[in-house]
């Protein structure tokens, strides 16, 4: 079957289903990845990286391995090599990665493709919810002196991100918050209120759902910060993204997704209703 699924999706998601397309396809021939990979003249542990879809595509690469797999009809063939040349685009974020580490472009891509995006932050307000005040003073760590055209291109950067939420297939975005972050006086007063105030007019969005975890709670279900992507296509599994001082982690096991997806209904069980978040984020308005 030819992959189309992705026509709408970002390059990220492209090459993600690209990859699971053609290890689908080595499978049902019984192809090991070593020959597959000598057919490619390169190694199992390339066919691995194309299949997982860490790695970008070459035209002839897949043409040799379509062959390979017998895969001989002409409009199938060019299906394949169109979607290769379309995960090979640049992303809109390209412009950006001077700033950005190889770990996190991937996640920009996968987040851009994503149909529903799960987040729980202990300290910050997720960066798809921050004001431009906000994200500055976050990036400036609360130096104003250290603002320069770097810090301005970083913040862009997490402003485009947010563009998103204007397509006609915005993803569905699920966030929790600890009480705390509300709180931690990033910026100042007039950030924090702005902040909240955005926050506030974020939830009348039909994607967006917001709730806070109260302090009273003591301990949470999650030991730290976590995101989790999931996607339309089915070629593509769910995604839990764990940023850490030196990288980043992507899990894909079913097991790991899973454990990520029940601590994110016990969150949800554990934290105020979206009605009650509001209330609290109105009464928290009030005392700054």
């Amino acid at each position: 079957m030819a992959p189309d699924s992705a026509t709408g999706s970002g390059p990220t998601a492209r090459r993600l289903v690209l990859g699971s397309q053609l290890r689908r396809l080595r499978e049902s021939k019984q192809i090991s990845r070593e020959d597959a990979g000598y057919a490619i003249r390169g190694s199992g542990s390339k066919i691995s990286r194309l299949e997982l879809g860490r790695v970008g595509f070459k035209e002839r690469d897949v043409a040799d391995l379509l062959s390979l797999y017998g895969v001989d009809d002409q409009s199938e063939r060019e299906s394949f090599l169109d979607l290769v040349r379309r995960s090979n685009e640049p992303g809109w974020w390209n412009r950006y990665n001077d700033l950005m580490a190889p770990w996190f472009q991937d996640f920009v891509g996968l987040e851009e493709s994503a149909s529903r995006i799960q987040t729980y932050e202990l300290q910050f307000v997720p960066g798809l919810l921050q004001t431009e005040r906000y994200a500055r003073a976050v990036a400036t760590q609360g130096r104003p002196e250290a603002e320069d055209e770097e810090v301005d291109r970083r913040v862009r950067l997490r402003m485009q991100r947010q563009r998103m939420f204007a397509q006609p297939r915005s993803p569905r975005v699920w966030a929790v918050i600890d009480e705390s972050v509300l709180h931690r006086p990033i910026g100042g007063k007039s950030v924090m209120r702005e902040q909240i105030e955005s926050l506030l007019d974020s939830t009348k969005l039909p994607t967006v759902t917001l709730q806070v975890l109260p302090f009273a709670l003591g301990r949470s279900a999650a030991e730290g910060a976590y995101t989790i992507l999931r996607f339309a296509e089915p070629e593509i599994p769910d995604i839990v993204y764990l940023e850490h001082l030196c990288g980043a982690l992507y899990l894909d096991k079913a097991e790991e997704v899973e454990t990520y997806s029940k601590v994110s209904h016990r969150l949800a069980v554990d934290a105020l209703t979206p009605e009650g978040s509001r209330k609290l984020m109105q009464d928290r308005l009030r005392e700054i």
